[in-house]
């Protein structure tokens, strides 16, 4: 039985934060919308979300954070993951290069690594650390566990990495395992370098050889000569909100319906059973377009 939420979205992907601690300090870091989260959820209970979520058809789960590799037992949550769910993860990479193995053993399927600057200096002003080469480092290692496609996430900050993107996709350029995601920033912090990306989608359409539409938000993937270049803009885009199809769980074991909302969550801790399917109907009953 898959779930419909009152705009007949169907929920077909589950994004789980494991932590909401992070080695970085991301000057525009949403935190996946958390406040002030509580202890964190044990393997057994991300187990029996996910199984909950399968019975629904949910169909893939990532995990974010904070910083998911921070968890001593990630392989282990990894491998709970059902049969037949795809896994995947957000990263920012630091620590990915000793553990990228293990993780594809464990059942990962591919990740995503957010990498906002291919200049130490630029990165560094942006993450509040200088480990741009422990990040190309992991991304290496994940493509060669073959954790791919691996995604490039690239948040556009007017004025300090928007001169970047063509470094970026010159960087992915001849490799069908690397693919470039430049997302809009999104205003949670008050990180006051918000560039639009219109231009920049009309641009990549004028050169493409190919544009396709992705089911998940409808948004657009560019095929350029030798790149593959996705852009995400979440702000003010009806069209973005109208094909979600994403239920999200806190780090502290809430349902959360929207990224941009904290005032519907549906508190899960201590569930099981038929107490979680409920819980798992309520809240994707609660779901709504934030833009409409």
């Amino acid at each position: 039985m898959t779930l419909k939420d009152p705009y007949d979205r169907p929920v077909t992907n589950l994004r789980i934060s494991l932590t909401p601690a992070c080695n970085l300090r991301c000057i525009y870091c949403h935190a996946e919308g958390e406040s002030s989260p509580g202890g964190l959820l044990s393997t057994a209970e991300l187990a029996e979300i996910m199984r909950v979520a399968a019975g629904f058809g949910i169909r893939s789960v990532k995990f974010t954070g904070g910083e998911p590799t921070l968890r001593e037992d990630l392989a282990g949550i990894i491998a709970s993951v059902p049969a037949g769910m795809e896994c995947s993860m957000t990263t920012n990479g630091t620590l990915l290069a000793g553990i990228a193995d293990d993780l594809r053993r464990a059942g990962l399927s591919r990740v995503n690594v957010s990498i906002d600057s291919l200049n130490p200096e630029t990165y560094r002003r942006i993450s509040g650390c200088d480990m741009l080469g422990e990040v190309l480092e992991g991304i290496e290692a994940a493509l060669e566990a073959g954790l791919t496609p691996v995604k490039l996430n690239m948040v556009v900050l007017q004025g300090i990495n928007d001169h970047e993107v063509e470094d970026f996709i010159r960087f992915v350029k001849g490799n069908r395992n690397l693919i470039l995601q430049v997302i809009e920033l999104m205003e949670f912090r008050g990180c006051d370098h918000h560039q639009g990306l219109a231009g920049l989608e009309q641009r990549l359409a004028e050169r493409s050889r190919e544009i396709v539409t992705r089911r998940m938000h409808h948004r657009k993937k560019y095929c350029l000569d030798g790149s593959e270049v996705e852009v995400v803009r979440p702000l003010h885009n009806t069209e973005f909100c109208a094909f979600c199809n994403r239920l999200r769980v806190t780090s502290d074991g809430k349902l959360k319906p929207c990224l941009l909302r904290a005032d519907n969550h549906v508190d899960v801790r201590g569930l099981s059973g038929e107490a979680m399917e409920a819980a798992f109907r309520e809240a994707v009953q609660r779901r709504a377009p934030f833009y409409r």
